[in-house]
């Protein structure tokens, strides 16, 4: 006599169910057309070059450790490098954060909105994000300039390159919440769409 097979139960639908529901404005489609493939492109960009940063900053860490533990002297370079790929890791990738709405949010009122009320609300807040960027913009330029005429202390890199990180973030953060805009209000005027053309 055989004993039966315990199988463990598909999770799938569970957490899926769970992740949707607490990253209510997937549901608003993707913005498509050639605008939609530049962001496409853009975000792959952004997203390799923010992986670049945090591999080499915990290489740069491991060299700080192993340098304090190992080696009778220490490397006086690491710790300002590992600051300035931690500055531009977050550059590089806050625009892909906003665009894929994986921002940290406390949701009290996401998931009573229907289709529409998700659409307002993504138009909304992107709206709000593009005109604190536009306003910003301008002042992250004038503060990377000033960076021209320094170094920085250990790696005498000329600062303009690590102010150029301010410029860089709220670029991006102009940039993809114009496409969330857009996407907002698209779906606030077409309403919602089969699932079958969500992606």
């Amino acid at each position: 006599m055989t004993e039966p097979v315990m199988t463990r139960p598909d999770m799938t639908e569970p957490v899926q169910d769970i992740q949707e529901s607490l990253e209510v404005l997937t549901s608003v489609p993707r913005l498509k057309g050639p605008l939609g493939r530049l962001a496409d492109v853009l975000d792959r960009t952004l997203l390799a070059l923010a992986v670049i940063a945090l591999i080499g900053l915990s290489l740069t860490v491991l060299l700080q450790v192993t340098s304090r533990l190992l080696l009778p002297f220490t490397v006086a370079w690491t710790e300002e490098l590992t600051r300035y790929l931690f500055i531009y890791m977050v550059s590089l990738g806050a625009g892909v954060v906003l665009h894929r709405h994986r921002n940290v949010n406390v949701e009290l009122f996401h998931g009573l909105l229907g289709f529409r009320g998700r659409a307002a609300y993504l138009a909304l807040i992107s709206l709000l994000t593009g005109g604190f960027s536009l306003i910003v913009l301008p002042e992250a330029w004038k503060f990377a300039q000033i960076g021209a005429f320094q170094t920085s202390p250990s790696l005498r890199v000329p600062m303009i390159y690590i102010f150029l990180s301010s410029v860089v973030l709220f670029a991006s953060l102009l940039f993809y919440s114009v496409i969330c805009t857009l996407e907002g209000i698209i779906a606030l005027v077409r309403g919602e769409q089969p699932a079958s053309e969500v992606h």
